[in-house]
């Protein structure tokens, strides 16, 4: 399914009429009308996207792509390419941050390899290789267009095959990822590259410096087509961040709400919308990245993340907070009373949203 023959045009808004009902019934809670916030938004998105009120988000699943990526070969970083895979076992065996947090919120975890830049077999990692690792962008296209897709398909198919879930978080694991999405979104966005990058898992001065204008000689080489988020990804991207982007378009084909977790699924989240602007209706920010290029993204996206934690793990590590943030906003739905119900004359209370 390459990403130019999956029809995007069926990519529909959720269900206004259902989301108008929510809406009513939210105001007709006992609190200031707005008083909840975010929370009271985050219920009316859902029942149109599910195309009821209410209910719960019982199944629940953070996808995880892992890929490596080219532009390591500039030294930009401290940390050995070797980490990908060892961290990838990691959340595979249970061990790594998001599987922590994810088994704390009920919540599987699903492992891909797109592109370790070593072989990798584990029984929990689904081995959906398409390359091993990207090339080195500084000197060529990351990818051709024909892998960005083959990557993005595999996001994809990752969500068809389980619709049945309530929700999907979406993460990645891989050094140097930053990098890809720092240039994507830069080309994107249309913003200088310094604006755009930050120090990822920590470097010195001096390869800050150097990431940058690895960053920038990538752009400058390869001139991708802002235009054409696929045609970015290809060239300055990642197979995450592909693989991602096939995903949000998935969520949002199969009417699964998506949660982003931070700067890297955050700008996958960014290709998913240039490439269906409807998709976004299904995406919910989960927590600000400590990255300073994803707010930049974040305002980009429409959305405005709901946790503040200076977070910047990534592997989908927001995700599962973001499950409760959620859950609790369909409880508030379903579960409060009404003015009507509590016996409370609402026609002096002010309306808090502006």
């Amino acid at each position: 399914m390459p990403a130019d023959t999956i029809d995007y045009k069926k990519i529909t808004p959720p269900l206004q009429s259902v989301m108008d009902e929510a809406r009513r019934r939210v105001d007709s809670l006992s609190k200031p009308l707005g008083s909840l916030g975010k929370l009271e938004d985050y219920a009316v998105r859902l029942a149109g996207i599910r195309g009821f009120m209410g209910g719960t988000l019982a199944k629940r699943a953070v996808l995880v792509f892992a890929a490596d990526n080219g532009i390591y070969d500039e030294g930009i970083t401290p940390v050995p390419q070797e980490v990908t895979p060892m961290q990838t076992l990691n959340i595979a065996n249970g061990i790594a941050g998001v599987s922590v947090l994810a088994a704390q919120a009920n919540a599987q975890v699903f492992v891909y390899n797109v592109g370790i830049a070593k072989r990798l077999k584990h029984k929990n990692v689904i081995d959906s290789v398409v390359m091993y690792g990207t090339n080195n962008m500084v000197k060529e296209p990351a990818m051709t267009r024909e892998q960005c897709e083959k990557a993005m398909e595999i996001g994809y198919r990752a969500v068809a095959g389980r619709t049945d879930y309530d929700i999907i978080g979406l993460g990645e694991m891989g050094i140097c990822n930053t990098s890809s999405t720092s240039a994507v979104a830069s080309v994107l966005l249309k913003k200088p590259v310094e604006k755009m990058t930050g120090r990822g898992a920590g470097i010195s001065e001096e390869q800050y410096r150097k990431k940058i204008s690895a960053i920038e000689t990538a752009i400058q080489k390869n001139d991708p087509d802002p235009k054409d988020p696929v045609d970015v990804i290809a060239k300055v991207g990642g197979l995450d961040i592909a693989a991602m982007t096939g995903a949000y378009l998935a969520c949002a084909h199969f009417k699964i709400p998506v949660v982003i977790d931070g700067f890297i699924s955050a700008c996958a989240a960014l290709c998913a919308k240039r490439i269906a602007p409807q998709s976004v209706l299904y995406m919910f920010a989960s927590h600000k990245s400590y990255e300073q290029g994803y707010t930049a993204i974040a305002r980009a996206l429409g959305l405005s993340p709901a946790l503040s934690l200076d977070m910047r793990l990534g592997e989908g590590s927001g995700c599962p907070l973001m499950f409760y943030v959620l859950d609790a906003s369909l409880r508030i739905l379903e579960d409060m009373g009404t003015f009507e119900d509590g016996s409370i004359d609402a026609s002096g209370f002010i309306d808090l949203r502006g």
